[in-house]
């Protein structure tokens, strides 16, 4: 039951509309934000690197990403951010949910393609660089993307979903077998970082998470931080932290507000918090971000 729960604490974020879930947001790390922690959703992604260099993790594999990469993240795919020291990484973040295609239709491609590719189990989580085959004629489909959006002229939406059904036809035809990426590790994990979502203004404890697990304290330890990189404790930071300066940038919420939203106590902490991860205060950011 408590599985069951868990998996209803996805991410929350409506990416375009609810008749049109498709959106692409220009980032860049760490200007907008120092790193994205590890995550999954079931919309899939696309992460096109347009400038620098920077880390990107998809399940247990770190990419060295630069320059026109572009990175296929399917739904529920584990997947992270990280700068690169000493660089910047400017790219487009693609996010869409599989069912505008028209995952719900009764026909083949729904059958055959599109519902396998919404539960995770048609594409296998990739890079793609610029010296492989097929490689242009997918970047093409990107700028078509792009553009449409841009203009948003009169059917661009009938364009965008031709772009991405395309782009599809040829992953799958250039991956044509996916490898099964789940283990019990892997989906604890995943029910692991949604109790987290979940909860993410309590008090987690090591002992509490170590109980949900049904481990002792110190085997939870060593494997949240094999398997996240970070320890409990500074998972959840960075996450209070992103959650806040995600509010900071859409909301014109008090900061006190945002602050305790976020799981902070104290707001003397949180300004200090804050100020250490991204280079300006709460305040400054948002100025920068045009929210006030």
């Amino acid at each position: 039951m408590e599985k069951e729960q868990d998996q209803k604490y996805q991410e929350k974020k409506q990416h375009g509309s609810k008749l049109f879930p498709f959106n692409i947001y220009p980032c860049t790390i760490p200007l907008d934000f120092p790193s994205v922690s590890l995550h999954w959703h079931k919309e899939m992604e696309l992460i096109y690197v347009k400038k620098g260099r920077g880390e990107i993790q998809l399940e247990t594999g770190l990419f060295q990403g630069k320059a026109g990469d572009i990175f296929v993240v399917p739904p529920g795919t584990l997947h992270a951010l990280y700068k690169t020291k000493g660089s910047s990484m400017e790219y487009e973040n693609i996010i869409f949910e599989v069912d505008f295609l028209g995952a719900g239709a009764a026909d083949l491609c729904a059958g055959e393609f599109l519902v396998p590719l919404a539960a995770g189990k048609l594409l296998p989580p990739i890079c793609v660089q610029d010296q492989e085959e097929g490689y242009d004629v997918l970047k093409q489909c990107l700028s078509q993307m792009e553009d449409l959006c841009a203009s948003r002229e009169k059917g661009y939406e009938l364009g965008v979903k031709a772009a991405v059904l395309q782009l599809l036809f040829l992953l799958i035809r250039k991956y044509p077998s996916v490898k099964e990426v789940s283990s019990p590790d892997r989906e604890q994990l995943k029910m692991v970082l949604h109790k987290i979502e979940k909860n993410i203004d309590e008090n987690l404890t090591v002992g509490e998470m170590a109980k949900f697990c049904g481990w002792s304290d110190s085997h939870f330890m060593r494997w949240f931080k094999k398997m996240t990189g970070l320890s409990l404790i500074a998972y959840v930071n960075e996450r209070r932290l992103a959650v806040a300066a995600e509010a900071l940038k859409k909301t014109d919420d008090k900061i006190l507000n945002i602050s305790q939203d976020a799981g902070f106590t104290n707001l003397s902490n949180f300004n200090r918090q804050f100020r250490k991860r991204y280079g300006v205060t709460p305040k400054e950011y948002r100025e920068m971000n045009d929210i006030s």
